[in-house]
């Protein structure tokens, strides 16, 4: 039977539109169907870990093959190396001498806090994590302004007496006894009530790469971390910047610390010296000051103690955090600080100089390079291994012998 062209062509585009439906249809159920299977494949991966957390390993018939296999560890079982005890070299958290400020019910999120009436975890770690969306809006640090569930948690919030072991190397037959640091990292239960800190950044003694990171770090975990809605104080110029009024102190926003970590130096400026306890007390009681950051070296940290001292006799509810910086690399407890692998780098640049300088002078040309590092010699060794054309290296902590048969001269 003949049919009009309109028809045919009526009939393809219909055809075609029906077909463009399909497919999107398809693409929407695969789609759902994805989600849906990665959404469950989190959630049985946050069941098993909670269960790790909580007892530290898995009940038995945990998440089916899974759990059976983690039951039964891999590897050979020793029996002459064992740890009973663990010695925690606790900090000494400011509850022990004061209240709390912040509400009982009050739980730490990664995107400001949330009041939620769970019971808070004893001595083991919580794992929790929702899957839902993020709020995006102004509106998510107030009040229950949104659902605990719809707020982004923390992996992991870190237990009463989670550490690290400080005797990492275990030998045969040796003691069963081991040091142990406490773990840093997010807990649940907060000391401060974020929406009454006031808290205030000091750099003080030698430049460090890094400082500018770590003091824009610090402004933006504060802000969206926490939720904090006091002001952010940057000190300018060291110690002396907390009472010197030439430089009078900077509120520090996500907005001003944006780009500062593309800069060299630090912007609040350092000096050595001009610590004044009083003056520096009278600033933390004028500007309500909770929480403080000093970012510094030995002499830098002495001077921290000594006002988390002062503000503990005057009773002042006030943390005083120390944050090592060192190009040197010399302060206990940490395998390496923030700005001594710069150092290190910057170092290769002298030492090729210096080869060619003595390559070029003939007949004994020599190259002598001096780093820095005062009483330790990190930065001197390591630049001296990673650049591989020093013949000898000399350092603070051994002694150089030039004559006899191990002295230098006869090597």
């Amino acid at each position: 039977m003949p049919t009009r062209p309109g028809t045919i062509t009526i009939a393809i585009i219909m055809g075609s539109f029906g077909s463009f439906c399909m497919a999107r249809l398809f693409r929407s159920r695969n789609k759902k169907k994805k989600k849906d299977l990665e959404e469950a494949r989190l959630q049985a991966f946050y069941r098993l870990e909670n269960a790790r957390s909580v007892s530290g390993g898995l009940a038995p018939g945990a998440d089916g093959a899974l759990g059976a296999a983690a039951q039964k560890p891999l590897g050979t079982l020793l029996t002459d190396v064992t740890i009973d005890k663990v010695y925690l070299w606790e900090v000494e958290h400011l509850s022990k001498w004061f209240k709390s400020e912040a509400p009982e019910s009050l739980v730490n999120h990664m995107h400001g806090t949330n009041y939620n009436s769970a019971p808070l975890p004893k001595n083991s770690p919580t794992f929790i994590r929702a899957l839902s969306g993020i709020a995006t809006s102004d509106s998510e640090f107030e009040d229950n302004a949104h659902d605990a569930t719809n707020k982004t948690h923390y992996i992991k919030l870190i237990g009463v007496n989670e550490c690290i072991l400080a005797d990492i190397v275990r030998k045969p037959g040796g003691e069963s006894m081991s040091k142990a640091f406490i773990r840093a990292g997010p807990r649940r239960k907060l000391h401060f009530n974020p929406k009454t800190v006031n808290a205030a950044i000091v750099t003080c003694g030698g430049l460090c790469p890094g400082l500018n990171n770590v003091i824009r770090e610090i402004t933006n975990s504060l802000t969206f971390m926490y939720g904090v809605s006091g002001k952010i104080w940057g000190i300018i110029g060291g110690y002396k910047g907390f009472y010197d009024p030439e430089r009078p102190p900077v509120e520090l926003t996500p907005a001003i610390v944006e780009n500062i970590h593309h800069q060299g130096g630090t912007i609040l400026g350092s000096s050595r010296g001009g610590f004044d306890l009083e003056k520096i007390i009278d600033f933390i009681k004028k500007k309500n000051i909770k929480q403080l950051y000093v970012i510094g070296g030995d002499g830098t940290h002495r001077g921290a103690f000594i006002i988390h001292e002062g503000c503990m006799e005057r009773g002042m509810n006030v943390a005083v955090a120390g944050i090592p910086k060192t190009i040197d690399n010399d302060v206990d407890h940490i395998d390496r600080s923030f700005g001594f692998q710069s150092a290190v780098e910057a170092a290769q640049d002298a030492i090729r100089s210096a080869k060619t300088e003595a390559t070029c002078n003939l007949p004994n040309g020599i190259g002598i390079v001096k780093l820095m590092g005062r009483s330790a010699g990190f930065i001197a060794a390591y630049a001296t291994l990673g650049s591989g054309d020093v013949d000898l290296c000399l350092v603070p902590e051994v002694p150089i012998i030039l004559d006899g048969k191990l002295g230098f001269y006869h090597i």
